[in-house]
């Protein structure tokens, strides 16, 4: 049987978007999903996912993800429910020694990078590989860091990732990948069906019913938390409403420790008019992708968000957070890599209103085009690596 890899373990648009695409564009392999604890996300629309480890899967697929430099604190903390999370951000945040010694203790792993398994991750003679994954950070890991990631990536049987500037990171440390679009542009052509019936649920028809000249599908990190950033915020989303009439709906998109907060949702409700704005109220995965695709567009900071709504052929719109720096993004390298010179990439707040009105004035055609065009491409990749997987991977 073949493991899917990856951070599903956890609230997260995107991750819990991934084994759904692979499951559904190779349909006769029988898959296992493995992250790095045991959870059962069903209920949000994710999947029963195992911790990676005995017996050793045949075959390993890296189903896609930030996971070249998703570090084990990182990843034990995102693992914790909210008051643990906050309790061991306070505790190890500024102590690096002891933040690695807490993670090895709670992942059951001396890796570094939990989320990027090796051969001896695999049964003798497996195939691994992977799957448009990201690692925009590449020069902010350690040195030790770089070396587990590159001694696994040095084993793999293919390794494609998701954006050119991890591309290049790669290929100055010596590692050849392809380039590849993220799995979710497939999101409307395996999916349509599904999502079209999640848009009749009770929940989106509100959404609907409060705005029927159509809405804008607003997602904000808790990254944006402090109160001038949330007036920022307020400010720009209102004079996008002055200026288009379109309705605002504020959802989460991943409700996982270090992503989005329903409370910051709210204090950005109470500072917009009380008619041009809803919260809404679903964390099911079938249920943001409606959110999405029945709007007229999408500003936040989620880069499956915007993913999404690229796969719908949709205007969209990325926020910087606050607190990024001179660090790389994840969401304005795919932007880069991807996408219409047209259309804003990843903008400050400041930006805003404008950014979103630029968008709005994208051509359809051109957004219906680029996303038919990654979806071709991301076809045409996930074709090569398929082909390697051996007639034992498959379900008779």
């Amino acid at each position: 049987m073949t493991t899917l890899f990856g951070a599903f373990d956890r609230h997260n648009f995107g991750d819990l978007l991934f084994p759904h695409v692979l499951s559904a564009l190779l349909p006769g392999h029988a898959f296992a999903y493995a992250g790095l604890a045991a959870r059962d996300l069903r209920a949000l629309g994710g999947h029963r996912v195992q911790p990676l480890g005995n017996p050793r899967p045949a075959h390993l697929i890296h189903a896609g993800g930030e996971l070249l430099t998703c570090d084990a604190y990182q990843a034990a903390v995102m693992l914790l429910d909210l008051p643990a999370a906050t309790a061991a951000i306070a505790r190890y945040d500024h102590d690096p020694l002891a933040a690695a010694a807490w993670a090895a203790q709670q992942l059951n792993t001396s890796r570094r990078m939990p989320y990027v398994a090796g051969r001896a991750a695999l049964a003798p003679g497996g195939r691994l590989i992977f799957n448009a994954v990201g690692g925009v950070e590449w020069a902010w890991l350690t040195a030790a860091q770089r070396a587990e990631v590159k001694a696994a990536l040095r084993q793999a049987d293919w390794v494609s990732v998701r954006d050119q500037l991890t591309q290049a990171a790669l290929r100055e440390a010596g590692i050849e990948a392809s380039l590849c679009p993220d799995p979710a542009v497939m999101v409307a052509a395996c999916f349509g069906d599904l999502i079209r019936q999640h848009m009749q649920q009770p929940a989106l028809q509100a959404m609907r019913l409060a705005f029927p000249q159509g809405y804008l599908a607003c997602q904000f990190s808790a990254d944006f938390a402090d109160d001038a950033s949330l007036d920022a915020l307020a400010q720009g989303l209102a004079r996008v409403v002055d200026e288009t009439r379109l309705g605002l709906v504020l959802f989460c998109a991943g409700a996982a420790p270090w992503h989005d907060d329903p409370v910051l949702l709210g204090k950005v409700q109470a500072r917009l008019p009380p008619a041009a704005v809803r919260l809404f109220p679903s964390l099911h995965l079938w249920d943001i992708c409606a959110l999405i695709a029945a709007s007229r567009g999408v500003v936040g900071s989620s880069l499956h968000g915007r993913i999404v709504a690229l796969a719908y052929g949709l205007p969209r719109v990325s926020l910087l957070s606050p607190q990024q720096g001179a660090r790389p993004d994840k969401r304005a390298a795919f932007a880069a890599s991807w996408e219409p010179p047209a259309l804003p990439g990843c903008v400050e707040i400041s930006q805003l209103d404008t950014a979103v009105m630029q968008a709005l004035a994208v051509p359809a055609d051109v957004l219906q085009d680029n996303a038919v065009q990654l979806r071709a491409c991301y076809r045409a990749s996930q074709a090569q690596w398929a082909g390697l997987l051996p007639a034992q991977g498959v379900a008779q």
